[in-house]
């Protein structure tokens, strides 16, 4: 295996490890739905997304949990294997490797807790930005650095 695609696995389990030390010590710390506030608009809280993004299929009896793990699982395959094609490069594997370790990191979540553990929590007054964690944010930049990564190559004819 090449060097470069070693390190941004690597990169991707560094990502994992941070995701579940920080939930661990959330997990130890608080009590479901208690929240500890930091500042104005900051607090940790800590809840349980069955569901994904803004907790989408929240609502369903438990067979999400299986299909967001195993849609996880499927594209981080994916993903690593665009990781290794493109080793060389900086930008699109980094991309890759946040996505992966993010999207591991939340399935160990659910196949460990029945759901993701989200702590992170931005506010102004009562309204507030869905709680989410380290992989959610690890997710996040690297799809926006996917984009920005498409939006810089020159378009062929």
């Amino acid at each position: 295996m090449p060097k470069r695609f070693i390190g941004w696995l690597g990169l991707s389990a560094l990502v994992i490890v941070l995701d579940q030390i920080t939930k661990l010590a959330v997990l130890a710390h608080l009590s479901l739905g208690e929240g500890i506030p930091y500042t104005d608009f900051f607090k940790l809280v800590l809840i349980y997304n069955p569901g994904a993004a803004f907790s989408f299929l929240s609502d369903q009896n438990g067979w999400q949990k299986w299909f967001f793990v195993a849609l996880a699982l499927g594209i981080s395959g994916w993903l690593v294997a665009l990781m290794r094609q493109h080793a060389n490069e900086r930008l699109q594997p980094l991309a890759y490797a946040l996505i992966v370790g993010g999207a591991i990191g939340n399935a160990i979540d659910r196949f460990h807790y029945g759901a993701v553990v989200d702590f992170l929590f931005f506010h102004i007054g009562h309204y507030g930005w869905p709680a989410f964690n380290l992989a959610d944010s690890a997710i996040v930049a690297g799809i926006a650095l996917m984009i920005l990564v498409q939006l810089r190559e020159p378009r062929k004819a």
